[in-house]
């Protein structure tokens, strides 16, 4: 079932997911994310309908965050594959990884995924940093301004942030 569109709402988290489009988007960008691309490998791994999984396929190859790729012809298979716009995407699926984690979320087993940096070995995460100086901002420290593309409805929002 699908919601209402937040189509032309000033608001970049309202058009990430309006571009990702539902939770089985989620699970399949992240199974494109770990490499696998093959429309039977993602049915396996997501346990989702053909006809849902072929849905969101398409919702991700219309928001331009995949392409199809013909693998084999006769008859023709496709594989499909991250574009730039998908990869930056990731950054949000590494996010809730980490708070998924943090708060155990699947369970008390421990992290069922982690993330490291294929040079050292270290354990990964997201952090925000100051843009100029490339230092570590903690989250109590930041405070939401008005941007450029704000309209009406984002400033009357900034009225009711408390510090």
């Amino acid at each position: 079932m699908r919601s209402k569109s937040f189509e032309g709402m000033a608001c970049s988290i309202a058009g990430v997911l309006e571009a990702i489009g539902d939770r089985w988007a989620v699970l399949i960008l992240r199974d494109l994310s770990l490499g696998l691309a093959r429309y039977e490998d993602l049915r396996r791994s997501t346990g989702v309908t053909n006809a849902t999984l072929s849905d969101r396929l398409k919702h991700l190859e219309d928001n331009e965050l995949i392409e199809r790729r013909l693998y084999q012809t006769n008859p023709e298979r496709y594989e499909y594959v991250l574009t730039p716009k998908g990869r930056d995407i990731i950054l949000v699926l590494h996010a809730l990884a980490q708070v998924g984690d943090k708060w155990a979320v699947s369970g008390d087993a421990g992290p069922p995924l982690r993330f490291v940096d294929h040079k050292t070995g270290h354990i990964v995460k997201l952090a925000m940093v100051d843009r100029e100086t490339g230092q570590r901002v903690k989250a109590q420290d930041l405070l939401p301004q008005e941007g450029p593309g704000a309209d009406d409805l984002v400033r009357w929002r900034l009225t009711h942030f408390r510090k």
